[in-house]
């Protein structure tokens, strides 16, 4: 025996992986890491990018809660933009393009400086079980490695079938082998299993595309990022670019239909809606003459594009002859052609709030055997059971983010009550209170509880107290100085807004909405000379403050509405009570009770098919 025996180990480094064993190892665990391929850390399976609308928003929480994500992608950017800004702040979200090579090497050069974890290439085959306590996994070079706790978090590996038209063929990845025997193993055990798939499209060679007749989509002049700690930030950028399909290209796909493994019924689980490929687009908008394509580049020394937009299981040919006529792309040649992938999955109903599994101890899932999809989701669920597994085996309390603390809770939160019949992905309409989850104020609202969990380190901690500090002290300053007509009135002038005949306090004249608070910094000596805007530090307090004082009525009224329904939450239900026993409720809500398993009056209340009456008789129940 080459192994001793572990705290945690971590299947699979993936983005849930690699965050879950970070964290862990990060927390004083004894961590081990098991993948099949130690080159390929966090690997960019689909577009080199993390962030976006609402998954912006948890990257920035992953930074805050003390993990990685923000920090990886602010180091291999090589573009960055802030989506939404025309909209609320409530909306805005980071995006990023990554050189997808750089982000997996920094990933495994962070990972080998954690303290605490070690790495092992193999695949785990099975789960090694007594009674209903894991005590570690079985590797198919034959060791048996002891643990107190596993997290799996096997992605699209778990009998993974990869598809392009006719063929198909056994994989987790292209050109990476599909993990078997763990899924038969929990089936065995009593889980369910289902399947879902996703898909990804080809990969042009930028040497053979005429960029003159795309449309160029350049990066942000302000380059705000998403770690709170991290100083570097890129001073050069490479631009994305925007093409579009064509009736013509329609028409070639559909020769491929008949081809199809998604139409002619060999592919079985269930695809991303918002995600969809190419020529689920084509049947579903029949009526669409063209469809918007995102070409984007994979690193800074790579001519390899990823086009966005143009996911497919066709027959490679079909999708080549295709390719071909969408304008700047008649003479494009591929790296490989797009393909859709078929997996296992776990519904998760079958988890606790902290991931844990509920039918095995010890045992916890995060990412896409989960049921959801992209790399944020994924990370962050395997932040929080890295986290979650440690403090089991410690004999602590679990941490569970509420709905109205982080989307990462509102995400947890649906997988568990709502439970997954497509892959789960993140938006800003999931979530009740995006007024408080905000892009901007994720330190503000995680970076405590991690510093007191033990996670965030010191520096983290203290740049958010100095942020705190002088967010606080910005707000007071704009509530109790005042500008005369004569030193304003010029800026209300260019921004048509109506000019003020006395004095008036700054925070009030923020209010206007043709205002911001850089424009009056820059316009108002007082502010010019307190403020420095070239200071990325000072900007940043600035833009939360002026977001708190624009929106502080929303901002009041939704954490009053949070604070009451958050009652429900802190009304827990019995563990492992059997909801057939109350007969005042409806047989079916029994029966989703007893299935779902809620642990409090809150989570009760958002089970699909539970009403207010079904809440008032557990309330009553309860003694409420």
């Amino acid at each position: 025996m080459i192994f001793e025996k572990y705290d945690i180990i971590v299947v699979g480094a993936g983005h849930a992986g690699c965050e879950a064993a970070a964290a862990a190892a990060n927390l004083g665990s004894k961590v081990l890491l098991v993948t099949m391929d130690l080159r390929l850390f966090a690997s960019m399976s689909c577009n080199p990018a993390m962030g976006g609308i609402a998954k912006g928003q948890i990257v920035r929480e992953i930074d805050a809660l003390g993990g990685y994500a923000g920090i990886v992608a602010d180091r291999t950017m090589i573009q960055f933009r802030m989506l939404n800004k025309s909209k609320g702040p409530a909306m805005w979200s980071p995006r990023c393009q990554s050189d997808k090579m750089m982000f997996s090497a920094e990933w495994r050069s962070l990972l080998e400086k954690t303290p605490n974890l070690d790495f092992w290439q193999d695949s785990v085959v099975g789960l090694l079980v007594e009674g209903d306590q894991i005590k570690g996994v079985r590797t198919l070079m034959g060791g048996d490695i002891e643990s107190k706790a596993v997290i799996l978090t096997n992605g699209t590996f778990l009998n993974g079938l990869i598809h392009i038209g006719e063929q198909h063929f056994s994989g987790g990845r292209m050109g990476e082998v599909a993990s078997h025997g763990i899924t038969e193993q929990l089936k065995e055990m009593g889980f369910e299993a289902k399947r879902l798939k996703t898909g990804t499209p080809v990969r042009v060679d930028g040497r053979t595309i005429d960029f003159s007749r795309l449309i160029e989509q350049k990066g942000d002049e302000e380059v705000t990022g998403f770690s709170y700690n991290e100083p570097f930030r890129i001073t050069k950028q490479r631009s994305c670019w925007i093409a579009h399909t064509s009736l013509q290209v329609h028409e070639t796909l559909r020769k491929g239909f008949k081809y199809s493994p998604m139409f002619n019924g060999r592919i079985q689980g269930v695809g991303p809606r918002y995600c969809p490929s190419i020529e689920d687009k084509i049947e579903r908008f029949a009526g669409k003459d063209s469809h918007q394509l995102f070409v984007e580049p994979e690193g800074w020394t790579t001519e390899e594009y990823y086009i966005n937009g143009f996911s497919s299981s066709l027959p490679d040919y079909i999708q080549y002859e295709a390719l071909r006529q969408i304008e700047g792309f008649e003479n494009a040649k591929i790296y490989r052609p797009g393909y859709a992938i078929e997996y296992d999955y776990f519904p998760p109903e079958q988890l606790k709030h902290s991931l844990e599994t509920r039918l095995m101890h010890g045992l916890f899932f995060a990412g896409q055997i989960n049921g959801t999809t992209g790399y944020e989701e994924a990370g962050c669920q395997g932040l929080m059971a890295g986290i979650n597994a440690h403090q089991l085996i410690n004999d602590k309390e679990p941490l569970v983010l509420s709905r109205s603390e982080a989307y990462i809770g509102v995400l947890i939160d649906d997988l568990i009550t709502k439970g997954v019949d497509e892959p789960y992905r993140m938006f800003t309409s999931r979530a009740e209170y995006r007024i408080l989850l905000r892009q901007d104020n994720a330190d503000s609202r995680l970076t405590e509880m991690s510093y007191k969990l033990g996670l965030a380190k010191e520096d983290r901690y203290q740049h958010y107290l100095d942020k705190k500090q002088r967010v606080e002290e910005i707000q007071e300053f704009l509530k109790s100085n005042s500008v005369s007509p004569d030193q304003i009135n010029g800026l209300l002038e260019r921004k048509d807004s109506a000019a003020i005949d006395q004095k008036a306090k700054m925070a009030y004249l923020l209010l206007r909405p043709q205002l911001n608070l850089f424009e009056m910094v820059e316009h108002l000596d007082v502010l010019r000379e307190k403020y420095d805007l070239n200071d990325r530090f000072t900007r940043e307090c600035l833009e939360e403050a002026e977001i708190l004082i624009k929106y502080e009525g929303y901002i009041e009224k939704e954490r009053e509405l949070a604070d009451k329904l958050n009652r429900l939450e802190n009304v827990k239900l019995p563990a492992d009570f059997d909801f057939h026993t109350l007969t005042s409720l409806s047989y079916e809500s029994r029966e989703k009770l007893n299935r779902y398993k809620p642990e409090t009056l809150g989570q009760a209340s958002r089970i699909s098919g539970i009403s207010p009456a079904d809440i008032s008789v557990l309330a009553i129940f309860l003694g409420r």
